[in-house]
């Protein structure tokens, strides 16, 4: 089983890292690339993966990692204390959402081009690094349709290539706030890459 789509994870477990639920796609991304059905005790597995992956094990109390990698895809990590007054456990949600480069489409750039409503949807879920089989199910389209999106984009805008669109994208974005920092260009490059890799 492989990680392909590209909706948040979600856990819940209480104070103690033991799972009190999940979805489907948290338990895709923990259990990449062998998947759940090849996983005999599943609850364990989550557990264990769960403290030895996302835990911050240089902080004395319950932190989490704010990245986690599975496979080649990385998710932001992002956890919630929740607090009731029916309980003393203080169970902690955890969302697992796919790394975004921080690009976002400029009014500019969308005038200057004129893209459509739906073309900008598209570039947009581009530019967050997912692929045409991931952009179409999030728009619920085919695929076709997204690569017909992206086609017209890359006229319009006069590149030839996925990583174009970001490329322009990304130096507008860095023209606008006056330069970018290592990171930001490392990660934009990677972006641009993988945006190629991946159709």
């Amino acid at each position: 089983m492989s990680v392909t789509n590209s909706e948040p994870g979600f856990l819940l477990m209480d104070d103690k890292c033991h799972l009190l639920a999940t979805n489907e796609h948290a338990v895709q991304i923990l259990t990449f690339p062998n998947g759940s059905d090849k996983i005999k005790h599943l609850q364990l597995f989550l557990r264990d993966k769960i403290r030895s992956a996302l835990v911050n094990h240089q902080s004395k109390d319950l932190e989490f990692l704010r990245q986690y990698q599975s496979g080649r895809r990385r998710y932001l990590c992002r956890s919630f204390q929740l607090y009731s007054d029916l309980s003393d456990s203080h169970p902690v949600a955890i969302v697992l959402d796919r790394n975004s480069s921080g690009i976002t489409m400029t009014s500019d750039l969308v005038a200057q081009f004129d893209i459509t409503p739906r073309e900008q949807e598209t570039v947009q879920l581009l530019l967050q690094g997912l692929t045409s089989k991931e952009i179409a199910n999030r728009m619920r389209i085919s695929p076709n349709t997204v690569k017909a999106f992206l086609r017209l984009v890359m006229v319009k805008m006069g590149v030839s290539t996925r990583s174009g669109i970001v490329g322009r994208f990304a130096r507008s974005v860095e023209s606008n706030h006056g330069g970018q920092s290592a990171n930001e260009g490392n990660s934009l490059q990677e972006l641009a890459h993988l945006s190629d890799l991946r159709r």
